[in-house]
């Protein structure tokens, strides 16, 4: 093991073996938790060509780690007083509303008249992909450019650190909740995979999205759309490594997602926005560090005499 990690030999699983104790200790230890330790140990501690699987996809992991964390804070900076709600549909009506029987109203309003199952099974794909598209966008990376596979998962969690970040410091209702409660904020309110969803899992008799969305820690968590910044960003990182066809279904991928996120009753078109916003600053920010971490190794590399090191690790463990 110090011969792969000779600087910091027990640190790669650590943040995941403490995450599996404190479940523990709260009692809600479940298989994954035991088995991304087990996992990120193998990758870890097997071979050079394992840790470099590692270190690629390290930041999912803390994603998950963190999207676990979020339930024990779930309202943390989240009161009825600051739960925005009517007033964000009302900005919504204003900036992107239609009339609708006379009046004006959302999109989401008319969407939700004229639903068919039909688009609800075709918006359902990328909603129930999105995380195993991710995961092929990394994989697909790894074997074509580590270096932008790095930058795109890291990139992935930074906007997820963004994006639960906003949860507590602008807690937004999404359209399917104001659809359900009106203008009234229950804190009690449990997540939904909202009416179309529904619809898709008792077509297909499942409960995929039931109970992907119970798992969920944030009902007022509508602003950002991380669902519209996913695909994005694939779309952005893997654009100079694809086949001109490929490049087309990204950004098909991205373009239905945005679609979806509205159609579903999952987000404004506000909160699809923001979520574009939110994945181009991710890019910019972890571009900047890729590039000033690749300009400190090659400095040290120089002065060491040793070959260039991977993002993750130094000039000296490199040898």
């Amino acid at each position: 093991m110090r011969g792969l990690w000779p600087r910091h030999t027990l640190l790669p699983p650590l943040i995941f073996v403490v995450a599996a104790v404190v479940a523990y200790v709260r009692g809600v230890l479940r298989w994954d938790h035991i088995a991304i330790v087990v996992l990120v140990a193998a990758l870890a501690y097997t071979n050079r060509t394992t840790k470099r699987l590692c270190i690629g996809l390290y930041p999912i992991g803390l994603v998950a780690v963190l999207y676990d964390a979020m339930k024990s804070i779930q309202n943390v900076g989240v009161t009825p007083e600051r739960v925005h709600l009517c007033g964000l549909r009302a900005t919504e009506i204003r900036w992107f509303g239609i009339t609708m029987d006379g009046s004006r109203t959302t999109v989401h309003d008319w969407l939700q008249a004229h639903a068919t199952l039909p688009l609800d099974v075709l918006c359902s794909i990328p909603y129930g992909t999105f995380i195993f598209a991710s995961l092929a966008a990394a994989v697909y990376l790894y074997f074509r450019d580590f270096a932008a596979m790095q930058r795109f998962m890291w990139t992935f969690f930074l906007m997820n650190v963004m994006g639960f970040l906003t949860y507590h410091l602008y807690p937004a209702a999404p359209p399917w909740y104001y659809h359900a409660h009106g203008c009234t904020v229950d804190m009690l309110a449990r997540p939904s995979e909202g009416p179309n969803l529904a619809r898709v899992d008792q077509f297909l008799g499942v409960h995929y999205f039931a109970a992907m969305y119970g798992r969920s820690s944030d009902v007022f968590g509508a602003i950002p759309s991380l669902h519209v910044a996913y695909p994005l960003l694939i779309a952005l990182e893997t654009w100079r490594h694809v086949s001109r066809p490929l490049r087309v279904t990204t950004v098909a991928y991205s373009v239905l997602m945005a679609f979806a996120a509205i159609y579903l009753d999952h987000h404004w078109i506000i909160d699809a926005l923001v979520g574009v916003a939110y994945c181009l600053i991710a890019v910019l920010v972890v571009r900047s560090v890729q590039r000033w971490h690749a300009t400190n190794l090659a400095k040290e590399s120089r002065l060491s005499g040793t070959h260039g090191a991977e993002w993750g690790e130094s000039a000296s463990e490199s040898k």
